[in-house]
Parts: structure tokens; sequence; C-alpha cells
């Protein structure tokens, strides 16, 4: 149903709520709301307002409407909007992957763009979809959930922002919004936003303003899909400060898109430039982009995690007495843990490259401490160096090295990047996959300890927030492993050159130009424009969102603060049931928040085997509800 103006309903028994921000997550939000409204309304009627100018399910991130070119960084094997088997699910249980073999036999009756078909045809496990595709499976996964809610519950689509919500702990909360229309009165209100874009930051300011004062380009982060780069002219040098995803986007947007051509020559990718591209200079603090996604499955048995670092060690030290230190309370559990995953697959997936039975490492390794004792274990058990887990060298690849020029350390960061491709699709270097699975499940029971509000507030900010969020996501979160062809075919076109780690940014007055380098080479070059190929960080204080900024302006949202208060975060605070808690320190009854904007800091959306998010997704649902069977009638 599409709905303009809501008003109470004249059932005087009938509850409703708005859900604002209609992608992934508040699509499975919607969904849990439907598998559970019955049990706990007890059949009361329920009325539903889902909230977003985007489309519902894809939403702004998904969209239909972007490039073509446009990829997933999983496999459609990892990919669903499931993450645990219900009872009550009121969706086929389908992954991405059996989501597109089911379009393929007839099976479902899913509205898919004929352009979609050729893609349709060559998905298998280890295909990483184009976003086109993922948007049309969370269409159809929205149009599903819509369809089968439990009698009694009605859902409105409001294609609109909401500016505004208002009202009091103990009754309607009425939902503004920008379109026009007269505004929603419902009794609770979920946010589900989103990434969020945010106003600059001082030093970004700054570079704004240099760059106005003489007619440069300046883009500070944000989502690259969405970024005007009408700036960036054929030839023109461009300097990007980030490696990631957004980088990744941001490559294909400037070459591919513009015309380029990729082409396989012998057992080489060549690109033949269109010249429209302009000259990308990258770099960042690490220098090299994020390792790209294992596209292999594992070769033995999958390791049963977590295992050294699970809900009972967040227990004991969440009991700790002081303030946990992340370096040195709970590193050596994480490294443990990842090395388990690691060291699992390598055992049971490739015997033959290790010197003990794998029952007798596993005796060894769990009663070892970190340090010597375990490099030793390592030295006994697995001969070749090249197949020991090296965690200092996997994130900080390019270490202290120094080379005389550009030319030189291109030659270097190209075999490296030929390395890391190798390991990431030679099955041979499957227990890389392990690891990954293991820095997974680490981030999920890190995520718990957070929530416990024991880690000391500077290391929460700058090892976990920081460095850890950092390493997570280049260790598991890269692009698909044919983007770092791609990357290298664009660098021996010259097309894209490397700026390497520790990269710097200056502003010239006397050239009017962006200056950068970095660490590993001497090279200074000299640039017209410069993006920070990155999303914005959380930041209320800062935030592009007028619904926020609304609710900060009166107090009743607040930045989480660690220490006392003395260190803000930049998140909205909200409580373990993901209620938002204003100025005065008192949860709101009636609203509620989700997302990686929020103090919950949650892993990966819908990626499994984690899929932390699913259960969020269902807790707050049961909560909402809930709060709902005790609304009185008027």
């Amino acid at each position: 149903m599409r709905g303009h103006l809501a008003l109470p309903s004249n059932d005087p028994a009938r509850v409703s709520m708005a859900i604002v921000g209609a992608g992934p997550r508040g699509t499975g939000v919607l969904n849990r709301i439907g598998a559970n409204a019955t049990e706990i309304l007890n059949g009361r009627p329920l009325t539903v307002h889902f909230v977003d100018p985007f489309p519902p399910g894809p939403g702004r991130v998904w969209r239909k409407a972007q490039s073509p070119l446009l990829r997933m960084n999983s496999r459609a094997y990892d990919v669903t909007m499931h993450g645990m088997a219900s009872a009550n699910a009121p969706v086929a249980d389908f992954s991405l992957l059996e989501w597109v073999e089911a379009v393929r036999k007839g099976q479902l009756n899913a509205d898919v763009d004929a352009a979609l078909l050729p893609e349709l045809d060559v998905t298998d496990p280890g295909h990483f979809a184009t976003r086109r595709l993922q948007s049309a499976y969370l269409t159809w996964y929205f149009n599903e959930t819509l369809n089968n809610v439990p009698r009694g519950v009605d859902v409105h689509i409001h294609a609109a922002s909401a500016v505004d919500v208002t009202g009091g702990t103990d009754g309607p909360q009425t939902v503004w919004l920008d379109s026009g229309y007269g505004p929603l009165v419902v009794d609770a209100v979920v946010l589900t936003l989103g990434h969020l874009e945010a106003g600059p930051a001082p030093h970004e300011r700054d570079l704004l303003d240099f760059a106005a004062r003489h007619d440069l380009t300046y883009l500070p982060p944000g989502y690259t899909a969405d970024l005007d780069f009408s700036g960036f002219g054929p030839g023109e040098t461009v300097l990007v400060r980030g490696f990631g995803l957004a980088a990744t986007d941001l490559m294909v947007l400037l070459t591919e898109e513009r015309g380029g051509v990729f082409s396989e020559e012998g057992d080489r990718l060549v690109y033949r430039p269109s010249g429209a591209e302009p000259k990308l200079y990258v770099g960042s603090r690490r220098g090299v982009p994020h390792l790209p996604k294992p596209g292999y499955r594992l070769q033995g048995k999958p390791a049963i995690l977590p295992r050294f670092f699970g809900p009972g060690e967040v227990s004991r030290l969440a009991a700790a007495a002081k303030p946990l230190d992340f370096r040195a309370d709970v590193w050596p559990l994480v490294a443990k843990e990842i090395g388990w995953g690691y060291y699992h697959e390598l055992f049971t997936g490739h015997p033959e490259r290790v010197r003990m039975g794998f029952a007798e490492f596993a005796h060894h390794y769990a009663v070892s401490g970190t340090g010597d004792e375990l490099s030793e274990l390592e030295a006994r058990a697995v001969p070749a160096v090249a197949d020991r887990l090296d965690l200092a060298v996997a994130d900080r690849p390019l270490g202290s090295l120094r080379f005389t020029g550009a030319a030189e350390f291109t030659d270097h960061l190209q075999e490296h990047l030929h390395e890391i491709l190798r390991r990431r699709t030679d099955t041979a270097f499957s227990a890389e996959l392990g690891a990954v699975n293991a820095v997974r499940s680490a981030g999920h029971m890190l995520a718990r300890l957070v929530a416990t509000g024991r880690m000391a507030a500077g290391s929460q900010i700058h090892d976990i927030d920081g460095w850890w969020s950092g390493f997570s996501n280049y260790f598991t979160s890269g692009p698909p492993p044919s983007r770092v062809s791609e990357l290298i075919a664009l660098s021996r076109a010259g097309v894209v050159s490397f700026l390497g780690p520790g990269m710097w940014v200056r502003t010239d007055e006397r050239r009017r130009q962006f200056l950068a380098g970095g660490e590993s080479h001497p090279t200074v070059v000299v640039a017209s424009c410069l993006v920070e190929a990155r999303l914005p960080v959380p930041d209320l204080t800062r935030t592009a969102s007028p619904l926020l900024r609304a609710l900060h302006a009166r107090g009743e949202v607040t930045e989480e603060t660690l220490g006392d208060g003395a260190a803000p975060t930049g998140r909205v605070l909200t409580t373990p049931t993901h209620r938002i808690v204003g100025r005065t320190g008192i949860p709101h009854p009636r609203r509620f928040a989700l997302g990686p904007y929020t103090s919950a800091r949650t892993p990966s959306l819908f990626v499994r085997p984690v899929g932390v998010a699913f259960g969020e997704n269902a807790t707050m649902a049961r909560e909402i509800l809930r709060t709902l069977s005790g609304v009185k009638s008027p």
C-alpha cells in the first residue's frame, strides 16, 4: 500500500509504527516484525509506515539506478537476507545464489530487468554480482516480505524523507516528511538510516576553501556512486586518498565507465584507454588496496568458531576490575582466534604441507601462549615460511621498504598485487579464507565486548574503532579478485599510479595546487584535484541528516561519549535494546535506531557466515512489538 497522509486509525485496538530507512536493514526489521507480530501482539492489528525516498528493499546504496559496472564485494553464495532459520520466516530462505537459480528455473515470480538476464545465466557460487542484480534480489525480498505479512498487519510505503520526529515519551510520535504530505502519527519509530552523509570536518573545510580560492576540485568523503566527477577532465591529475572499496568504485567510474576497455591478451589483462580518463595517483596509510575477497571455498573441514575468543572470554573480560586495553587484554585472544581459523584450514585442507597431525597441533596450539612459544610451534609444524600466518606483515605488507622513485615502487607494488591475487584465487592458499572467517567471528565478539562498556575509552576509539576496524575491513571486505587484475592493467597503461603508504597531502599557495607524496619513495605529485575515497565517519555533530540534526538540536538524541564524557565517538547513543538515548540519559521508550551510525557498531549486514545484523533485527523487532503490545487504546 502507498500512503500520503496517515492519521490515527479509527480502530481503537490498532497500533502503528514507522520504519525510517527502507534499505536492507529496514527491510530486515520489517521482515522480523511480520514474523513476530501475531505472537506478541496476540492478533492486535498493526500499521507499519515505510519511509524512504529511495526504492524499498534496495534503498539508496543498492538502488537499480547506478552504473552497471559496479559490483558487490561478496560472492553470490555468501549473500543472503536470511541470517537464521525461523519457523515464522514469512519469506523463502533464498541466498542470492539460490534466488538466481530459482529465477532461472522459473520457480519464482521475480521482476528482473531484461538487461540482467545475461548475468543471471552466468551467475555461479563464486560470482560477484553487479549491484543492479543485488537490487533485483532485494526488491524481490521486500515484495515477498510485503506479500506475506500476517493478516492484520498493513504496510504503507512513503517515497519521502523524514525530517523530524516529535512527541513525548508516553504518547504518539509524529514523523514529519519533506514531501508536502501530512505527518505520520504513530506509536513507535525506528530509524534504520544506513551510512550517513556528513558536513566537512575542519581540515576538510580548509581544503574546500583552498580549492574554491584557486579554482581546483576537492571532493570530501562521500558515497562514491553519488559523487560528481565532472570536474575531473581527461588527462587531469587527480589525487585519490584512500585505497579501499570507495577507491575501487572510483577507478571503475573514471576509467571503464568513461569508455576504456579491458581485454585479455595471452595471460595478461590489458586496458585500452578511451582518452577521457584523468590520471589517478592513489595512496593511503597502508599504501595497498584492500585484499580481494577469496575466490574459493574452504578445502578442509570448516572450523567451529568462535574457539579462543567467544562468549566465555567476553564474559571474563567484562568482569575485569579495570577498564580493558585492547592491545594488552584483547588482541592476544583475537590473534589466537584468527590463527586457529587459518591453521585449521591449512591442516585439514592441505595436510601434505604440515609436519604433524591436526589433533597433535590443535593440542599444542590450545596450550601455547603467544609470541615466541607460538612461533616455535608454527616452525615445528609448518615447514614453509610462506605457509605461516604473520599478522604484522598482513597488516603492513610494505613495512619500512624504501625505493628510489615512483617507477621502482610501481614495479614492486605490481609484483605485490600479483602475489595477493594469487593467494586469493588459488585454492592452495585457502587457509586465508579460514583466517577471514575467524576475523569476522572475532568482530562479532568484539561488538559484544564493546557493548559491555568495559573498554578503556582511548583504546576503544583508537584501537577498535580505529585500527581494528581498518584492519578487518582490509583483510575481509576487499573487492572481487577481478578488480585487482584491472588495477594492475590500469597501472601498466599509465592511468593509475601509486603514492604508497603514509600518503600525505599539502596545499601550496604559491603554486595554487595540491601536493602529495608518501613514505616509500621521494616523488611529489602536483595536482589540481583531490578526492577523499572513503565514506564519512559517523559524526552526529556534522551529520547531513535533517532528522538527526533536528533531534540533536533539542537534545532528543545524543552523542556516545566514553571515559566519563571526555571522549565523544560521533555515534548516536543507543541502549542494548537499540532505544535512542537523549541528553537526559533516559532511553526513549518509543524511539529506536539501528545501523552503523549508532553505538551498536554492527559488523557486516548480509554476508555469511556471521551475519550479526540479522540477530539485531530480530531482537529489535520483538522489543518494538512488546512496546506496542503495551500501548493502551485511546
